[in-house]
């Protein structure tokens, strides 16, 4: 898998992830697929369990139906996010969402504001 690349400690912390990310879609009774080209798992059809449009929980995507081309690439990077950063990502991401929001959040803009559905904010 591809977030199962990077080294050390993040890596496996994000396959641990990944199995109770996957446990929990299926208790939800999410479609769960592995898409070869993004490589991550995709949890679609859940009502609800997820933040936002979806949220990427190690290598696997929760979603209701938001699986574009654009929105699977943006995932990966989160994906690949899990893996170097291990357990610790979800506190970093939440420290970093709550300093800055949304499309201002720095692991949202390296996994690409436009893939993901985030305007670029005006910094004129």
């Amino acid at each position: 898998m591809r977030h199962l690349r990077a080294a050390g400690r993040g890596r496996w912390q994000a396959s641990i992830v990944t199995a109770l990310a996957l446990g929990y879609a299926k208790a939800w009774r999410a479609q769960i697929a592995f898409d070869d080209r993004h490589q991550i798992y995709v949890c679609s059809g859940m009502r609800t369990g997820f933040g936002r449009a979806g949220t990427t929980l190690g290598g696997a995507y929760l979603t209701r139906c938001n699986v574009t081309e654009p929105v699977l690439r943006h995932e990966a990077v989160h994906a690949d996010q899990w893996a170097r950063y291990g357990f610790g990502f979800a506190l970093r991401y939440l420290v970093e969402e709550l300093r800055n929001p949304k499309d201002a959040n720095k692991f949202e803009r390296e996994a690409g504001l436009a893939d993901g559905g985030y305007c670029a904010p005006d910094r004129s």
